[in-house]
């Protein structure tokens, strides 16, 4: 069969609708945001590969729900890579979760070079004479010093891991970092036990308690401690037990022939910092106490997480730690180096980890991510940089007649990195796979073979096919959306607002990649900073703007004619699945309210908290009041299946019987922002939140919707909206980073709308953006680059936009001479 057959599907929004997906093609899905692209590709398309395929394996699959769907054949197995970064290690990194990191680890087990510490003599690896010796724990490798003969434990891969033992600093794990607690939250040095100087123990009960533990201890030590005594003036053996306990070496060392008491009738105590790090490490720093502590650098490998043995080793006279700091695209360069200066007898060790590795890199390299290094956390990249990252990873596996889903892979890309990305969809095409990607980037419609627009409108008013077919073919026909935008004149002039003439001026900023660049940003205007990935936009406006950090400028003046700063970043709202967009806009604790006031809800004596999913009481208990299951899959990620008990309504039967206008609070919770206009358009205090949630373009979404389902534009958005509804004094400095992000290009003159409001409002309005439509709408713009990383961090262009397209070295100027057409 040539293509995959939908027919009838009727999930969420999606009007009962047939679709044929052609195979071995690059096809886009693209249409509104909320118009049901999502429920298509990935509620309905992917959860019936993923169910077929576990049926194939003789797994059991009658937890999994079938897709609501008439028919669905032509079917292959399935990857599908969304922009949810799921990994939260902090020891996960870009070369492990790429395996570069691994490649290059055995390039240094087998070129590395190092000091015999006996005699400081430099030890090749051509010289190396290994010998065995069994140990208890397997075998160990040696080597001698062929200078002093002195044996010396062979470096492995495993020397070079900062998550193995052999390799990790000691000091911080290989973390990089160590924690300590913030003494002056937990500890009064001027004030005495009674008086509270130990402010982690509340008033009451505990307090009492506490106190009376450590009294007993100091008795048993004879180092009675007066209640009265100011902390500071404490011996260093009463510090030390109130800070450390009796079990600790700090007081054991001042009594180091007395047993320490067994109970804590007797005197034994743990200490009131012993304490706070025996519970946060219990909890792998989730914990209460999180608050309390603060991370710093490593001050023995700063930063670097190697041990001093391994970052000691060198390659090209390079170590493996200075390799993980800089950019992929200098590694890239520094590696083709070291395969022209190899001997012969080199090549044939590494020649082919070098090959592979060199691959790995020129795919990211493609995808327009050669600035980011090794080292760089996977909690820190944006949802976009993560899926590039893995699509990268994918092209390597040679895997054919594969179905691969992608949503959005453009997200945070600059145009000029497109065609890049492009490239490696239609490799992964030509392999004989199936590439179905989720996109508004007209780049991206223009090189596909096949185009599925969804719309006409978001939610409701969505979930219809309304065009297919080439760019061209979507042009002539009228119901499409994206045609309709393709055929609109672009010639748009644009008047520039000049600003209140005031700015806020930056000068010589150098953190990062940042080149002691000055800048001026005026006041009152709309603001976009544009350039490549990785040029220094976000390091420039967030680390440095919005932190107000002189640390790495040196200056920032002008902010005292800002009265509010308000930033939205694309980092995650939310880790936990409780949190929704109603319980994060703090509509539900009115709609609680709302069902509890009601005569049934009284009747019933049912209160507000009631009407609560995160508490017992009216919640459903099979599922603690999530409406689903997960079900550990163990070898393939979870599945989350509809609870059995309340069938996905989240409460339980007698709190679905109270109504308001014949809906129940699962309903409300399952109807989109949107749908609720109509029902809430007289309550004074949801209809200007659900007025506002629907300008900014989130109409679609469900009220009951997870923060971790959430894309980052989306959840950016949802900030700014949160921000904007709470009562600022003008002027109000906005700072968003891609707002545009998830955004189809009707939903972008919707976000402009809303931007060009709060800047006739009297507010300044700064955009970190990628998306031409809004650049070219701002009233000035701030380039970075040229390029990204080592090569960024310089101001290429600023002016109007029509100032910065006669930039000989901007890339943006290029696309942005394009859309003006000047």
């Amino acid at each position: 069969m040539n293509s995959i057959q939908i027919k009838g599907a009727y999930e969420n929004n999606l009007k009962h609708i047939s679709v044929s997906i052609p195979k071995n093609k690059l096809v886009v899905l693209t249409g509104p945001s909320g118009s049901g692209k999502s429920t298509l590709a990935m509620d309905t398309l992917q959860r019936e590969c993923q169910r077929q395929y576990m049926e194939s394996l003789g797994m059991t699959t009658d937890s999994v729900s079938k897709s609501k769907v008439e028919a669905m054949v032509g079917l292959s197995p399935s990857i599908s890579i969304g922009q949810q970064i799921t990994n939260r290690n902090p020891r996960s990194t870009v070369g492990t979760v790429t395996d570069m990191f691994t490649y290059l680890r055995l390039i240094y087990e087998r070129l590395g070079e190092h000091k015999c510490p006996n005699c400081q003599y430099t030890i090749l690896p051509s010289l190396d004479k290994e010998t065995m010796q069994e140990e208890t724990s397997g075998y160990t490798q040696y080597i001698h010093c062929p200078h002093c003969n002195t044996r010396l434990e062979k470096f492995t891969r495993s020397h070079f891991s900062f998550n193995t033992p052999e390799g990790a600093c000691p000091t911080c794990d290989g973390l990089g970092e160590v924690s300590d607690i913030k003494k002056d939250m937990v500890i009064d040095e001027n004030v005495s036990l009674n008086d509270g100087c130990v402010k982690v123990w509340m008033s009451g009960t505990y307090f009492d308690y506490q106190k009376h533990n450590v009294l007993t201890a100091a008795e048993y030590y004879q180092i009675p401690i007066d209640e009265k005594q100011l902390l500071n003036d404490y011996s260093v053996a009463q510090r030390d037990l109130l800070f450390y306990g009796v079990e600790s070496q700090q007081f054991k060392a001042h009594f180091p022939n007395v047993k320490p008491p067994k109970t804590v009738s007797k005197g034994k105590f743990e200490g009131v910092l012993t304490s706070i790090w025996r519970r946060y490490k219990e909890k792998g720093g989730q914990s209460s106490e999180a608050s309390l502590f603060f991370s710093q650098t490593c001050p023995d490998c700063h930063g670097k997480r190697l041990n001093k043995e391994s970052r000691d080793v060198l390659v090209h006279n390079t170590s493996i730690t200075e390799l993980t700091t800089i950019s992929l695209e200098d590694i890239y360069y520094w590696l083709q180096n070291l395969q022209t200066s190899l001997t012969e007898g080199q090549k044939i060790f590494v020649e082919t980890y070098l090959h592979d590795l060199l691959e790995k890199i020129s795919r990211v390299l493609k995808v327009g991510l050669g600035y980011l290094n090794l080292d760089r956390q996977t909690i820190t990249l944006s949802g976009g940089e993560a899926q590039r990252l893995r699509l990268a990873s994918l092209l390597g596996s040679g895997l054919t007649g594969v179905l691969y889903i992608l949503d959005e892979p453009t997200a945070g890309l600059h145009p000029k990195d497109t065609k890049g990305l492009v490239d490696i969809m239609k490799q992964l095409r030509d392999l004989g796979n199936t590439v179905l990607v989720i996109e508004h980037d007209v780049d991206v419609m223009k090189e596909a073979d096949h185009i599925i627009d969804m719309g006409p409108e978001a939610g409701s008013g969505g979930g219809e096919i309304v065009g297919e077919g080439t760019v061209q073919e979507l042009q002539s026909q009228t119901e499409s959306v994206t045609g309709a935008f393709l055929r609109e004149n672009r010639n748009t002039i644009f008047k520039r607002r000049k600003g209140t003439g005031q700015a806020i001026q930056i000068q010589n900023a150098f953190k990062h990649n940042l080149k002691n660049i000055s800048i001026d940003i005026p006041l009152n205007r709309l603001v976009s900073v544009s350039g490549v990935s990785g040029s220094g936009k976000s390091t420039l406006i967030f680390d440095v703007l919005a932190n107000q950090d002189t640390t790495e400028c040196e200056s920032i003046t002008g902010l005292e004619a800002i009265n509010d700063v308000i930033t939205a970043s694309q980092a995650g709202l939310s880790r936990m699945q409780r949190s929704n967009v109603s319980t994060y806009t703090d509509m539900f604790t009115t709609v609680r309210n709302l069902f509890a006031n009601l005569p049934e809800a009284k009747e019933q004596g049912f209160r507000a908290k009631n009407f609560s999913f995160n508490t017992a009481g009216g919640r459903c208990e099979n599922c603690q009041g999530l409406g689903f299951i997960s079900l550990n899959m163990h070898f393939i990620y979870d599945l989350e299946v509809v609870c059995p008990v309340c069938h996905g309504t989240r409460f339980k039967e007698e709190l679905l019987t109270v109504k308001y206008e014949g809906y129940s609070v699962s309903d409300i919770l399952n109807m989109s922002i949107a749908e609720t206009m109509e029902l809430f358009e007289n309550h004074k205090a949801l209809a200007p939140k659900i007025q506002l949630l629907n300008e900014i373009g989130l109409g679609y979404l469900k009220w009951g919707q997870s923060l971790t389902t959430l894309s980052g534009g989306e959840g950016q958005r949802l900030k700014l909206a949160k921000e904007l509804n709470k009562k600022t004094n003008n002027h109000t400095l906005y700072i968003l980073d891609e707002p545009s992000n998830g955004l189809h290009p009707k939903d972008v003159k919707q976000l402009l709308v809303l931007l060009n409001k709060l800047v006739e409002s009297g507010n300044t309005v700064i955009v970190v953006e990628h998306n031409i439509d809004i650049i070219r709408a701002s009233d000035w713009v701030i380039d970075l680059g040229p390029e990204g990383g080592n090569d960024g961090g310089a101001v290429v262009a600023t002016g109007t936009p029509e100032e910065v397209v006669h930039s000989k070295t901007s890339y943006t100027a290029k696309f942005l001479k394009e859309s003006l057409r000047v």
